[in-house]
């Protein structure tokens, strides 16, 4: 009887290792060929690759008053066929201490392009962002560096204009001739009622220090020696200001003149 026992276990044994062999399965004893379907192999399709879009973008203005908004219009193409994109929605974004904030979001029209409207409170940078699709990457816009003024910053520049041909005196602190803390001193009162001291090294201890790299129009700009203060400014924009130079010289908007400056904020 044992042995009987152990004759069928091998033979059963053996069989099963034909069954593995052929692809076929044990079952009660008796081979079962496998089904078509799970006989098939396992065939997972690969994702098709998405798409990078390309991007065309604008903007209305560089530079607002604030409270004021821009505009920045994007058109979003695939450059496989050169079709636009009609799906998707793209944000309008501001840099805000190295991080994109967003403003507004739209979705992209039939034409593949969309219009996002903002109002930027600080000067900084701001682009279009399309956030993608299942077919399409995202992908961001053009960035375009936007200067906010303050209300008081526009009387400042008005104010500073007005004087441009007037020639340098020293000791002169208006109306028709200026030496240059004079001339920021008869600027600054006359458009957002600030007093200054008549001394260019006296003038940086007034407002509120801002980062030369944060320097806005109608900032107040102290040129040094050192510490010391020697020259005064208004910052126009664009690396140039409002200044009465020196004797012979008449009130202009030029090229700021050094790198070792201060910039105090009075609006």
């Amino acid at each position: 009887m044992h042995e009987q026992s152990s004759s069928r276990g091998r033979r059963m044994a053996g069989a099963g290792a034909l069954a593995v062999s052929l692809g076929l399965c044990l079952c009660a004893g008796q081979l079962v060929a496998p089904s078509a379907a799970s006989a098939a192999p396992i065939i997972t399709a690969a994702a098709s690759a998405k798409v990078t879009p390309s991007v065309k973008s604008s903007i209305s203005t560089r530079s607002i008053t604030y409270g004021a908004k821009i505009k920045v219009t994007a058109k979003y193409i695939n450059p496989a066929n050169g079709k636009v994109i009609t799906s998707g929605t793209v944000r309008l974004q501001a840099l805000r201490k190295n991080k994109w904030v967003n403003l507004s979001a739209k979705a992209l029209s039939s034409s593949g392009s969309v219009t996002l409207t903002g109002e930027p409170h600080v000067s900084g940078a701001v682009r279009a962002y399309y956030v993608g699709t299942p077919t399409y990457k995202a992908k961001a816009g053009g960035k375009f560096s936007v200067t906010v003024k303050a209300p008081g910053a526009t009387k400042v520049i008005s104010e500073a204009k007005k004087h441009v041909g007037s020639l340098y005196k020293y000791g002169a602190a208006g109306p028709s001739r200026f030496d240059c803390s004079g001339y920021t001193m008869w600027v600054y009162k006359k458009a957002v009622g600030k007093s200054l001291p008549h001394k260019a090294n006296s003038q940086q201890k007034y407002g509120k220090s801002v980062a030369k790299g944060s320097k806005q129009v109608g900032d107040l700009i102290i040129f040094r020696n050192g510490s010391y203060g020697y020259h005064a400014g208004i910052y126009a924009g664009g690396g140039y200001m409002y200044d009465s130079p020196h004797t012979g010289a008449r009130v202009s908007k030029r090229k700021m003149i050094g790198s070792n400056y201060v910039v105090r904020r009075l609006v």
